[in-house]
């Protein structure tokens, strides 16, 4: 088993509530929120997340209700999640991007009372809305009500969260069956807002801090939204990613923290305009949602000169796990050490009952104060992943003799070809190295000879690269049984909203290729 090493625990706030209400009281007039031309102060965020919550409280809403948030990144989103739960309610954020029926079934699933949308979001809303008991809906935006509109000093509603209620309905797996509520308690995500500060320390009142993936996603609320309000900081808010509109924020507001993805990162780099850039304001960049190349961090740091400090985690998990701290030693390739209160255990991917040795590639499964309270109203779903005080992560890693985790690959999508294991990471990460290679995915599918065979799909950076020269190359890093039976080139792979690739999209969109030639 493996703890936590000798990073003790900074300051813990009973809620994030409480948190956002000490930055207030001892930094009013310091910039908390910026989003294009519009800024708050402290003193004026919580004025208007107090108005808020008070406004909802007359609604009828509070203890026991859900409120669904249907926004993008603004200064409104901030304000709406801290208003829900200051308001005792749970916030449940969803990607604006759902479509009726996706919308439907979360809301039938979540019982949510009330839901607060963006105005682009009104008529998918409305054809929804009408359905369900939904004691408040109010629209945001410029033809809309603001939630900036409360800037005098309102108190919030007393008492405070209590930690232990409900704090974060986060859903999750919705590309594949039915969606999964994960409940979080007050207390499980500012403890787990305070267990990321130990091994990645901010300097309070310093930071300018930049959110560029969605704020409705519980890796940039914990990495943006909570981060900055812990550090007294300013969270520089991105409506859209766009690499020039990034580059041009750092060097204006002067960012020392990031947080991006693998996509974030490659993209910014590929941009033309990325070597004139001004990044020396950057003191730390951080990394999650999927794992991040070798190749591309190694990349980053040596043109930015800034650090890049990997974590992981999932939602379930609050979402924190693990990150390679700022202050120790990073190892590449690794996902750093358990946050502090956190142990990690690697067991057998058969049973997950069976401890392996340090070095042994296995399922992690993890146990700290900041593991979910189980998925909401899923009870069977719960069993499989909970187990005896341990979360089952479903990931394949691996711990060295210093307690630092290598994640490998998803369990679910390790393949086993003619009766070996293979992870399809370990293909990619072979991939990455290539010059040629833009950014690639590898996937199992079924063969009634060998079980599993493994397709490669590759987005090249010209056309001169083929099949046949990557193949070769592959050769050369590889076991045959590793070997991709087929290469795809495409123009693009899949993402999901923050970034990751979908790859349970690229199954179904491209898995009649196995068959097809070599372009895809």
């Amino acid at each position: 088993m493996k703890e936590s090493q000798n990073f003790p625990m900074p300051k813990v706030w009973p809620t994030v509530v409480h948190m956002l209400e000490a930055a207030a009281a001892q930094s009013s007039e310091h910039l908390a929120l910026v989003c294009g031309d519009e800024q708050l102060t402290y003193g004026q965020y919580r004025a208007c997340v107090a108005g808020f919550a008070h406004d909802l409280m007359q609604c009828g809403l509070g203890q026991g209700d859900r409120v669904v948030l249907l926004m993008g990144n603004s200064l409104d989103i901030a304000i709406a999640s801290f208003a829900v739960q200051a308001a005792g309610a749970q916030v449940v954020p969803l990607n604006p991007a759902y479509t009726t029926s996706e919308l439907r079934q979360v809301l039938a699933s979540a019982r949510a009372r009330g839901i607060i949308y963006d105005e682009a979001v009104t008529q998918v809303v409305s054809q929804v809305g009408a359905s369900f008991d939904v004691a408040y809906c109010i629209g945001t935006g410029p033809g809309q009500q603001r939630l900036t509109r409360w800037q005098d000093a309102t108190a919030l509603p007393l008492p405070l969260p209590d930690p232990n209620s409900p704090s974060t309905l986060q859903y999750t797996g919705g590309t594949t069956g039915v969606p999964k509520g994960v409940s979080l308690t007050h207390q499980a995500v500012s403890i787990n807002v305070s267990q990321r500060e130990a091994l990645l320390p901010t300097l309070r009142g310093q930071e300018k801090v930049l959110a560029i993936t969605p704020l409705f996603h519980v890796y940039a609320v914990s990495m943006g939204l909570y981060l900055a309000a812990y550090a007294q900081g300013t969270l520089v808010i991105m409506p859209k990613y766009r690499p020039d509109t990034v580059l041009q924020a750092i060097a204006q507001h002067r960012i020392t923290l990031m947080s991006g993805s693998p996509t974030i990162f490659m993209g910014l780099m590929a941009y033309e305009g990325f070597e004139q850039a001004d990044l020396s304001s950057l003191r730390l960049c951080s990394s999650g949602s999927a794992a991040l190349a070798e190749e591309t961090l190694t990349r980053w740091q040596a043109a930015t000169g800034c650090v890049v400090c990997e974590g992981y985690g999932q939602t379930e998990a609050g979402p924190v796990l693990t990150y390679n701290p700022f202050a120790g030693q990073r190892k590449l390739g690794s996902v750093g050490v358990a946050v502090p209160l956190t142990q990690l255990q690697i067991v057998d991917v058969a049973t997950g009952t069976q401890v392996l040795p340090v070095g042994e590639a296995g399922e992690v499964r993890a146990r700290g104060p900041q593991i979910m309270s189980g998925y909401d109203g899923m009870p069977e779903e719960t069993a499989k992943v909970l187990r005896d005080g341990w979360l089952h992560t479903g990931d394949i890693g691996r711990l060295d003799d210093q307690g630092y985790l290598t994640i490998c690959d998803r369990k679910k999508e390790m393949a086993i070809v003619s009766g070996f294991n293979v992870y399809p990471r370990e293909i990619e990460e072979v991939l990455f190295r290539h010059p040629g290679v833009s950014e690639a995915a590898v996937i199992g599918v079924s063969d009634a000879y060998r079980g599993e065979i493994l397709l490669a799909y590759v987005v090249a950076k010209d056309s001169t690269l083929d099949e046949a020269a990557l193949q070769a190359y592959l050769a050369e890093h590889l076991v045959k049984y590793k070997w991709p039976s087929r290469v795809f080139f495409v123009t693009e792979l899949p993402k999901t909203s923050v970034g990751k690739i979908d790859k349970n999209t690229l199954r179904r969109r491209l898995a009649s290729d196995v068959d097809a030639p070599g372009q895809a």
